[in-house]
């Protein structure tokens, strides 16, 4: 089992949040940014829409967090 998942989940909650938008907002503004033009999409829009889909990871961790308290 990888150390990774273990030492996220030690981590504050106020951390993880931070890390996974460090992470995901910009692999998702530039996946979405390259893959816009291939759906018929300006790219600065492609960019858009790539951080709204990289956000649902994050609200899964908050959901997850209310939830537990």
């Amino acid at each position: 089992m990888s150390l990774l998942p273990r030492w996220f989940e030690t981590q504050p909650f106020e951390r993880q949040v931070v890390v996974l938008a460090v992470v995901l907002d910009p692999i998702g503004f530039t996946a979405g940014y390259l893959l816009a033009p291939e759906l018929g999409v300006e790219p600065i829009l492609g960019g858009v829409y790539g951080l709204i889909a990289a956000s649902l990871p994050l609200s899964l961790l908050v959901m997850r967090e209310a939830s537990a308290n």
